[in-house]
């Protein structure tokens, strides 16, 4: 038999957490219903995070676990937790713990008004301050290079969040190799909402997003979303070479009326810059080529190591 609903939470660096957790989830879930599951997906993580999901599954078999072979990143971790879901409601939550599980109630009611997707929108944002100060920048520039008014984001709004069947199974669908849970989320449209949220602070450990992940997820969301830059990269060839056209038309002018032009500086610095200008166009170009190359080796987004409570 099917469960109403099923939550999902990826695993990475948080066995201190798992057991508050699935404790915080369960005492939610029982206000609404008896018939769930909770799919803690286990990241390749490198503490006894599988160790802690393997003591909640043997104490109640509706806690359901799932190791992956490796690390594969928290989007993906996700992915597999919505294949491994069964229920007519998915709710997908973060292990930190800084979302709070009660407001799956809040998600459900508002579910029940007749949206297919509801969202969480943060009050205040309790996340690390090198993170905070990413994300603005990263959300500004990722709006203003989407074509699509539908995926702009807003920094508040975080994976927490409510799925109806039909979402999932349009989500399931979708085979892109380089994904944001979040941004493919918009992408398969349906009716859509959002309730405000508290965003509390990280009771255990600290974030695995570092710089560099937080850098490499930011390009991966924003190439994997939209093929603005490569219009953007013409944009500004197409500008430099106006500019060449009427800077040779001067210098020619200053030749004959002036004898040979002086300015060696000058020239120097445009050639600087319009030669890192066709680096930075190439390197983007290179961008969306390497990712056409990994989505043509069509290999699978995750691999799992083992199953836990689940009956296939």
């Amino acid at each position: 038999m099917k469960p109403f609903i099923s939550v999902i939470s990826p695993v990475y660096r948080s066995q201190d957490s798992v057991d508050l957790l699935v404790q915080k989830i369960k005492e939610t879930l029982v206000t609404i219903t008896e018939d769930f599951e909770i799919i803690l997906v286990e990241d390749g993580s490198p503490d006894m995070a599988w160790e802690k999901i393997l003591e909640n599954g043997l104490l109640d078999h509706r806690v359901k676990g799932i190791k992956l072979s490796r690390n594969f990143g928290q989007h993906y971790a996700i992915s597999a937790g919505l294949e491994a879901a069964s229920g007519q409601k998915v709710v997908v939550i973060d292990c930190d713990l800084q979302d709070d599980p009660k407001y799956i109630v809040d998600l459900l009611k508002k579910s029940e008004e007749g949206y297919d997707i509801v969202y969480t929108l943060k009050t205040a944002r309790k996340h690390p301050f090198l993170k905070n100060i990413i994300s603005k920048p990263f959300h500004w520039v990722f709006n203003f290079l989407i074509d699509n008014v539908k995926n702009k984001t807003d920094e508040n709004i975080g994976s927490y969040s409510l799925l109806d069947r039909k979402v999932v199974d349009a989500l399931l669908k979708i085979k892109d190799y380089h994904r944001h849970y979040l941004m493919i989320v918009r992408w398969v449209g349906f009716k859509s909402t959002y309730i405000s949220v508290e965003h509390l602070r990280r009771p255990f450990g600290r974030s695995s997003y570092n710089l560099t992940k937080l850098v490499r997820h930011a390009v991966n969301g924003i190439t994997s979303q939209s093929n603005r830059l490569l219009y953007f990269s013409v944009g500004i060839g197409l500008t430099f070479f106006i500019l060449s056209i009427l800077a040779i038309i001067y210098l020619v002018f200053m030749y004959l009326v002036h004898g040979y032009a002086q300015g060696w500086t000058s020239t120097f610095a445009m050639l600087l810059l319009s030669t890192g200008l066709i680096l930075m166009s190439l390197g983007i170009t290179g961008i969306y080529i390497g990712k056409i190359f990994d989505q043509t080796k069509s290999r699978p987004l995750y691999l799992i190591d083992s199953k836990m409570n689940f009956n296939d």
